[in-house]
């Protein structure tokens, strides 16, 4: 029996027994309450709307945070994550509703042009929701490049009272191998901006066979469908048993109001004193029982969790596999290519001949979380420089991810000491870019921001072109808000990449400026520092010494395997941006769009950074 799982069992079920004893709450204010949350609730141009939505006339303690319509207009209006959405329909028994974006309503220009955003604590896209991009500004000669590659998904915009050249287009409508892929990405990152927008799958797939800006903004009025999670299991709870769902904003909690009181869950949870003793006694007369059968079904719940993740992003996960499936693939996994902390990658085969890594995972590592968020996360991204989510097993213990294969490996092997094999300068300087242009993506592109948190070369793959990819999703957290600060219990990442302020918030707030740094390190490593983890912190702090004494005024840069005037701009380049992203105060670092700036701009506009506090004392 695992002792510190049955101590905090016995903590939950000592508060459910004290909560059992609390008498209804609200009391004094039951009819008012229930009356008030039981009265009809018109918005706009919509009926009877219910829990959890509120405003208007329907007070807050009828709703719950986030849900708060404005009835002002013709159409009502929901703001999530500070953005405006027009609410087409809802529908309280399947918990979906129907929004569009305010601001595409009228025009395809507006003057602020961001991503879509979403609360995933409280909403998620629904199955049949694919994203759209927009592209705007883009290069005069941009329908030559892509011409016989792509149809003219062409839309019209004025930006600063010109016309610009701007086209619509869909990564989840088209089908294309990877040198056509890595093509289009090039074509449109020439493009000034770009904002991604949920679409209806059906309305996805008319515009591809008809293509005008009429149906653009047509599919934009159109809007998305979102599924919304408010304690809908209390809530089924409440109104079976004929009450009204409510909230206590003041602590947080799901309230039931019926017409003799307000309870916890529904009207019949609670009916006096009596039952609420008899409830404790047993409750403490089974614990001693059930404690042992809940331990063993610890492994349960946690499968339990990610089959029902599985079903409700069943549109967003790639295909399932039996692992059956996996040992045919890997032909009993005979081919290994690697191992680490996660378990062993093989070499597989699928059924049309493409060739993948598998990576079966160990059950200590997969307990359940890490799993969901590796699916999660690598679900929700389409970038040349991310490796393709092929399919996945999760299978009474046994599971994998099934990704592309990279027929390089990965970075390390090209760059440690103790490897014969060397990558040219400017290969270096290409992986670079690419691994910016990934994180770039992550924290800037995707529906909500991805903060990575491995960061390392091991978790960089090469394809057969030596373009990067990024891979291994397990420790990656989405951020609510775009600039907002990640709350984190544990550190998370890999010793000699890890930020300061990840492992100690007294250098600052968890943010995306964590991978900055991670990235910072790892360029550093390409260029010459190399090591090997097990050393001491020590050791890397010396290398960095040294190399930072290279790029002081007024000493000369030289640099081992530097043969040519390019290859040394391009290694005092890359080392300059790596002392940028590495500064020890998070507000100091660069942006990775920054970071990009600096790689793709002239050396002679980058200034020498303040050497990281980190470092100048050892």
């Amino acid at each position: 029996m695992d002792l510190h799982f049955s101590s905090r069992l016995c903590l939950f079920f000592f508060m459910i027994t004290i909560h059992l004893v609390h008498f209804p709450t609200h009391v004094s204010a039951k009819d008012v309450q229930n009356l008030n949350c039981s009265a009809p609730f018109h918005c706009a141009n919509l009926r009877n709307i219910g829990y959890p939505f509120w405003g208007s006339n329907r007070p807050e303690y009828c709703g719950y945070p986030g849900f708060e319509l404005d009835c002002a207009g013709d159409v009502p209006k929901i703001t999530i994550m500070d953005r405006a959405y027009k609410v087409l329909h809802i529908n309280n028994e399947s918990r979906r509703i129907n929004v569009a974006r305010e601001d595409y309503w009228d025009y395809n220009c507006p003057a602020n042009l961001s991503n879509s955003s979403l609360n995933f604590s409280i909403f998620n896209y629904a199955s049949d929701t694919r994203n759209l991009t927009l592209y705007y500004s883009c290069p005069a000669s941009f329908m030559n490049n892509i011409s016989g590659i792509l149809l003219p998904n062409r839309f019209n915009c004025s930006i600063d009272g010109k016309n610009s050249n701007n086209y619509y287009f869909s990564w989840d409508s088209n089908s294309f191998n990877s040198s056509i892929s890595s093509a289009i990405g090039a074509y449109f990152r020439s493009c000034a901006n770009s904002v991604v927008i949920p679409v209806w799958q059906s309305t996805l797939r008319y515009m591809v066979n008809n293509l005008n800006s009429v149906n653009l903004t047509c599919a934009l009025r159109v809007g998305f469908g979102l599924q919304w999670h408010a304690n809908n299991r209390l809530c089924e709870e409440c109104e079976q048993s004929n009450g009204n769902c409510g909230y206590i904003a003041k602590t947080g909690e799901f309230i039931c109001y019926c017409p003799n009181g307000a309870y916890s869950s529904s009207c019949h949870s609670r009916t006096g004193i009596a039952a609420s003793v008899l409830g404790t006694m047993v409750i403490l007369g089974i614990l001693l029982i059930v404690i042992q059968a809940l331990i063993k079904k610890k492994t349960r719940e946690d499968d339990r969790n990610v089959e029902a993740f599985i079903r409700n992003h069943e549109s967003l996960a790639p295909k399932r596999y039996s692992y059956s499936d996996v040992k045919r693939m890997t032909k009993s996994f005979r081919d290994k290519l690697g191992q680490g902390g996660y378990g062993e990658v093989y070499k597989g085969e699928l059924p049309d001949g493409q060739l993948v890594a598998v990576k079966v995972l160990k059950n200590s590592r997969c307990n359940g979380e890490e799993f969901i968020n590796e699916v999660a996360s690598i679900s929700r991204t389409s970038h040349v420089n991310i490796v393709t989510f092929l399919g996945f097993c999760y299978e009474n213990k046994k599971n994998a991810l099934i990704y592309e294969l990279m027929p390089n490996g990965s970075l390390d092997k090209f760059i440690h000491n103790d490897r014969n094999i060397k990558l040219e300068w400017k290969t270096m300087y290409q992986i670079a870019i690419g691994i910016a242009r990934g994180l770039e993506y992550l924290h800037r592109g995707c529906q909500v921001r991805i903060v990575y948190f491995d960061i390392k070369p091991q978790n960089i793959l090469l394809d057969e072109d030596f373009c990067p990819k990024k891979s291994d999703f397990g420790l990656a957290k989405q951020a609510q808000k775009k600039e907002s600060a990640i709350s984190m219990l544990h550190a998370r990442g890999t010793i000699g990449y890890i930020a300061p302020e990840v492992y100690s918030r007294r250098f600052g707030g968890v943010s995306h400026k964590s991978d900055v740094y991670s990235y910072g390190m790892m360029i550093i490593e390409m260029v010459g520092c190399t090591k090997n983890l097990d050393d001491e912190v020590t050791d890397t702090s010396i290398c960095h010494n040294l190399i930072y004494e290279r790029i002081e005024p007024g000493n000369d840069f030289q640099f081992d395997g530097v043969a040519t005037e390019e290859e040394k701009k391009i290694a005092k380049m890359m080392i300059l941006v790596g002392f940028w992203c590495i500064q020890t105060n998070p507000s100091e670092r660069p942006s990775m769009h920054k970071v990009l700036e600096m790689l793709e701009g002239s050396i002679e506009n980058l200034q020498i950074p303040p050497k990281p506090s980190l470092f100048s004392a050892t």
